[in-house]
């Protein structure tokens, strides 16, 4: 397997490249040959994986002997080859310092950082991790290491999981379940997700995770074409808000209250998780829901206290003629299903 080469130096061209001879590689494990210190700790970075024992451990000892204070300076430059960044990365018991350096180097390999960000038990380098967005965004998987370790601060936390949630599960939520949905020929379901008001905010607190979109998706059969909702944003607009917490949990109650009464018979966990589902959905989707969705759906919608919410489900409106709308909005007990207040 070819190594990369940053050094011109022909010495250390010919020990990385294997032309060099065995005691010319075991003089530079063991520190002695006239080289720049930068060319120096690139051979000794390679030498320290010697199949050679006895070249291995001496470039392991050599590097053991720098002294931090003079090579921090060279782990600074861009010039510094990746081999060595990733070597004091992934050294255990070094000063912060030092790794701050290597953190903050444009050319330390991500493999690297990675690494680093599986196995260090500092939480404030972790921050540091988390700060470099760009090199987040590069290389997802830096994120999880971060949010899986348990030494990480609540600031690292907080930043990788603010850059994991922007960049990878907003765009990587709604639109990528819309387009599975569409691969699977359900039109209705993906254009349902892609307009709901909770797609920009999939698995953020108090609102639905990645899997309950999945799932609420499975209730559509109605398509747009087939409904006319231009009514949400002009008439009934007094009639939605932004419920509290503790408000969707008592539409909760009630409705699993109503429907224990109502079909005298136990209602099933399963039965009790969709609802919870369906309810952490604002009022507008859920009128969506109870037009475009299935019977299920509908029947859990009925029970909504609010009246445009529940109304909704009676209605599944198919898009009619305008005269044919004049002349039911004209009858007092159709006004009274469809457009009640």
């Amino acid at each position: 397997m070819s190594v990369e080469i940053t050094s011109s130096n022909p010495v250390v061209k010919a020990i990385i490249s294997g032309t060099a001879p065995a005691p010319a590689c075991l003089a530079a494990a063991r520190g002695m040959l006239p080289l720049p210190q930068v060319d120096l700790l690139e051979a000794l970075v390679f030498l320290a994986k010697s199949s050679e024992s006895e070249i291995a451990t001496n470039a392991n000892k050599t590097l053991d002997n720098q002294d931090t204070g003079a090579i921090i300076g060279l782990l600074e430059s861009v010039e510094v080859a990746p081999t060595i960044l990733a070597h004091f990365a992934a050294k255990q018991g070094l000063s912060e310092r030092l790794y701050e350096v290597v953190l903050a180097n444009p050319k330390t390999p991500d493999s690297a950082v990675l690494q680093f960000s599986r196995q260090t038990q500092n939480g404030t380098l972790l921050e540091l991790v988390a700060l470099n967005q760009q090199r987040l965004i590069r290389t997802p998987a830096i994120i999880d290491a971060i949010l899986a370790n348990s030494f990480r601060t609540v600031e690292a936390d907080r930043r990788a999981g603010e850059t994991k949630r922007e960049f990878f599960e907003k765009e990587r939520g709604a639109q990528q379940i819309a387009n599975e949905l569409r691969a699977q020929g359900k039109d209705a379901a993906a254009e349902f997700v892609e307009k709901a008001e909770f797609a920009g905010t999939l698995d953020q607190s108090d609102s639905l995770s990645i899997e309950d979109a999945i799932l609420i998706a499975e209730y559509i059969e109605v398509p747009d074409s087939e409904i006319d909702d231009s009514w949400l944003s002009l008439e009934y607009i007094e009639e939605f808000y932004e419920e509290s917490p503790e408000e969707r949990e008592a539409i909760v109650n009630k409705i699993i209250g109503d429907i224990r009464v109502e079909e005298d018979d136990e209602i099933t966990g399963e039965r009790i998780s969709a609802i919870s589902r369906i309810l952490k959905m604002g009022m507008k989707d859920r009128v969506k829901l109870a037009m475009k969705g299935d019977r299920e759906a509908r029947n859990i919608l009925i029970r909504d206290p609010n009246r445009v919410v529940a109304q909704r489900r009676y209605s599944k409106i198919r898009k009619l003629p305008n005269r044919k709308w004049k002349k039911l909005r004209q009858c007092e007990p159709c006004r009274m299903m469809f457009y009640a207040k």
